[in-house]
């Protein structure tokens, strides 16, 4: 191998138009394709920029042709040279119109044929792609995501900083508490039997920095949650922290509409209006059946329970008996598409979601079949299909339940899975929105208790303060998350800054004195000395960066990602270590019984 000796890069091969012909540069990269003809040698050699030909000639000296002629796939390489235009152009790249015409050349490093091509065009498993992460990185497709995600991160610092906020670290290492997901423990070596956890979100720290006098703060976090993985979580993750002091709802959303525009203005030349729509929960719910609408498309959740109220069909007597409701979507003219075999497809999507059936209704020209009106009255299907304005053609899905929240995640993803399938969402746009008045709690049957439905730090809306204890399951928050297509892009909230009533909060989801203390002790105490009124949100930043991108997992616009069961498959990690280290921090691993 050689050196780059006295030769020294000065161009970047993306960047080079016809305007530099004429000129003598260096460029440096990898060799993504080498083609002989016979007396001329073509080469595209890549950089983090993009690719610019080089070519080798009869004109080109000896010995820099033979190496030339040598030169495979991924070699690593430096070579200086005159740029002209080129013959034959292309508009395939952006460096189409102009060649480099090499006169030294050196030869860095070879390299071994690759277990997959380095370009966009392959179809390799992803555990392939994963193992050899560093060779996936080199595609176009999959290098452009992290050079994206370093201007966003510019522009989000630029947008803040421009604001008069300030940026501020917090720690990594700090107290776990009970309340969210799963930590990750760190143990303490100096003291046995103690650990840290690995923050899950920045939020107990930005609210002592209100505290202390920093009126507006962010970071652009790494965070950490013991969860299982989808296609838009990771175990580790980075979002963008925000807080801000002496703010109502309205102006802590004002302020992050102003960096969404700024964002993708400049990094894709978008133009987002503003303000957003905003959406109160329950809307949403009633509407969409889930808390992040997708309303790009139609197919809207219609409730026609009162249609059916004095029904002895069963299901439907059940699921009204229960508290519950039914509810249905009209595929509007999709009889045809939407088969007798293709509803029994979706019935499996509702199933997942705690839905023990799917009913239905198919309105065609030639006849009308249903699952169900067998067992109405005259009177009851005539109302039911009036609330659900039927007309030939429809195709009415029914969804039945003791439990509302079945009836909304199932009929929420059987609108998700048939716009999907029959092309009813627009790919190419950006749907923003702000669902606000969240309930404050939600009741976890799993510990027969309410829970936050955020955090135990979420302001009350002012008119359902004295439901806290009273009356939980009415009580709304002031707290409000940023939806883009069917997305969280981010969520925040105003937060309680009054003792008192972060007393109350505490006792409503079960905390004794004792146990709030333990857990939260340093934030109450700071209380005392006077908190102001304060409130912020965070991005998912991957999450962001996967959807400005059109991209369908996370996993393709972070450098090193974790799969689902959250280990990373290039390094082996997490991996055993030695009883050495395991003594050390006074850690005995008990092994899982079979």
């Amino acid at each position: 191998m050689e050196t780059m000796g006295n030769l020294r890069r000065t161009h970047y091969c993306g960047g080079l138009r016809i305007a530099d012909a004429g000129s003598e540069i260096t460029v440096a990269g990898s060799i993504a394709k080498c083609r002989d003809k016979g007396g001329i040698v073509f080469a595209d050699l890549r950089d983090t920029s993009g690719i610019l030909q080089l070519v080798f000639d009869d004109s080109t000296d000896k010995e820099v042709f033979e190496k030339a002629s040598s030169l495979k796939s991924e070699y690593v390489v430096i070579a200086k040279g005159t740029l002209r235009e080129r013959a034959a152009k292309t508009d395939k790249i952006p460096t189409g119109d102009v060649e480099l015409f090499v006169t030294e050349l050196r030869l860095l490093s070879t390299a071994e044929t690759t277990p997959f091509e380095i370009r966009d065009e392959i179809n390799v498993k992803d555990e392939l792609r994963l193992k050899y992460r560093y060779l996936d990185l080199r595609r176009p497709n999959m290098h452009s995501p992290l050079v994206m995600r370093s201007k966003v991160a510019k522009l989000v610092r630029d947008y803040y900083c421009d604001n008069f906020f300030c940026e501020i670290e917090t720690p990594m290492l700090i107290k776990s508490t009970p309340e969210g997901a799963r930590d990750y423990l760190v143990p303490s070596r100096v003291q046995p039997g103690h650990f840290y956890a690995l923050p899950q979100s920045p939020q107990l720290y930005k609210q002592i920095l209100m505290l202390s006098g920093f009126d507006r703060y962010f970071q652009i976090a790494r965070c950490f949650r013991d969860e299982d993985l989808r296609a838009d979580r990771q175990p580790e993750f980075t979002q963008i922290d925000m807080e801000m002091a002496f703010v109502t709802e309205d102006d802590v959303m004002t302020m992050n509409e102003g960096l969404v525009k700024h964002v993708f203005r400049e990094a894709l030349g978008v133009e987002v209006q503003t303000p957003f729509r905003r959406m109160p929960y329950s809307e949403a719910m009633d509407r969409f059946g889930s808390d992040k609408p997708d309303t790009r498309f139609g197919l809207e959740l219609q409730n026609v329970s009162d249609a059916v109220r004095t029904s002895e069909f069963a299901p439907f007597k059940s699921a009204l008996e229960n508290g519950g409701s039914v509810r249905l979507i009209n595929c509007k003219g999709m009889a045809e598409q939407l088969t007798r075999k293709t509803i029994d497809k979706l019935t499996d999507v509702v199933k997942t979601y705690g839905a023990k059936g799917l009913a239905y209704t198919r309105l065609t020209a030639e006849s009308e079949t249903s699952s169900f009106e067998k067992f109405l009255t005259e009177e009851e299907k005539t109302a039911l299909r009036t609330a659900a304005n039927a007309e030939t053609g429809d195709v009415l899905l029914v969804v039945a339940d003791g439990k509302n929240d079945v009836v909304f995640a199932a009929l929420g993803a059987l609108r998700l899975e048939i716009g999907k399938k029959y092309g009813l969402i627009d790919n190419s746009k950006f749907d923003f929105l702000w669902v606000t008045d969240f309930p404050l709690f939600e009741y976890d049957e799993e510990e027969q208790r309410y829970v936050a439905k955020h955090h135990p730090f979420t302001m009350p809306k002012d008119e359902d303060l004295d439901k806290v204890e009273s009356d939980p399951a009415a009580c709304r928050a002031k707290a409000y998350d940023m939806i883009l297509n069917g997305c969280e892009l981010g969520g925040g909230s105003i937060r309680i800054n009054d003792p008192v009533l972060q007393d109350r909060m505490f006792r409503a989801l079960g905390f004794t004195e004792e146990s709030a203390r333990e857990s939260f002790g340093f934030l109450m105490d700071a209380y005392r000395y006077g908190a102001p009124p304060h409130g912020g949100m965070a991005f998912g930043f991957d999450r962001m960066i996967m959807l400005m991108l059109g991209r369908d997992s996370i996993r393709d616009v972070i450098a090193f990602p974790k799969v689902q069961n959250a280990s990373e498959i290039m390094s082996g990690c997490p991996e055993t270590v030695e009883q050495k280290q395991l003594r050390d921090l006074c850690i005995q691993y008990v092994p899982q019984e079979k």
